[in-house]
């Protein structure tokens, strides 16, 4: 069986090193490179990122990310978005009053999360949906979390087929306490396009195993 080839996309922003490390421990084949053939070729592209919204887009668009995703989920070629590299797949992110464009793969809007204490920090458990492929054998588990903006609203839905991809799978999680929690978007499956708010490759073994299990399904 051919070992799965990775992409880790470095365009300046994300721990780039760590989820290469973390691919890697699970058995792909890591390139950590902004190279476009290699970005366009290989079987899985990762988009990490870390920092702002609005300056992880420049990055992105500098280094020509925003083509190469969009061509590649065009082609059906699968996409993991970590972090603020999920963040970047929505319509637009709003912070500190500045509205930024994202790459609008899902409508929604990134905005600060709207808990007691922000950044939300910690481990954290989510709420998968049935038929998750990245939380299979995992949906009990806690994921780290470091982040003080997120979608917190879905408006394409978990019902309706798109007509470009099947219905996305849409995964819970809350910030603060319970009794003034904040729900947020903390993973989403959508045909080719995956992504995950918590970090799995600062996330121990239950991160491992999702990329194990993304990795797989490559």
């Amino acid at each position: 069986m051919s070992i799965p080839t990775v992409c880790v996309f470095d365009y300046g922003f994300g721990n780039v090193r760590s989820a290469t490390r973390a691919l890697e421990h699970v058995g792909a084949q890591v390139h950590l490179t902004a190279d476009r053939e290699v970005a366009m070729n290989a079987d899985g592209l990762v988009v990490p990122g870390v920092g702002a919204f609005s300056a992880v887009m420049r990055g992105l668009q500098e280094a020509r990310g925003d083509q190469i995703v969009g061509r590649r989920l065009a082609g059906g070629r699968p996409v993991l978005g970590i972090c603020v590299g999920m963040q970047v797949m929505f319509s637009r992110g709003v912070e500190h009053g500045v509205e930024s464009e994202g790459l609008d793969q899902w409508p929604g809007v990134v905005e600060l999360l709207q808990a007691p204490v922000v950044p939300n920090m910690g481990w954290a458990k989510v709420e998968p949906p049935d038929g998750s492929v990245l939380f299979d054998g995992i949906a009990d588990e806690r994921f780290y979390f470091v982040h003080s903006y997120g979608a917190r609203e879905f408006p394409l839905g978990t019902t309706e087929d798109t007509g470009r991809f099947t219905a996305p799978l849409v995964t819970w999680s809350e910030a603060g306490p319970a009794d003034h929690a904040d729900r947020f978007v903390a993973a989403v499956e959508n045909g080719p396009l995956s992504a995950t708010q918590f970090h799995p490759e600062k996330s121990g073994d239950a991160g491992l195993a999702l990329l194990r299990n993304w990795v797989e399904s490559l």
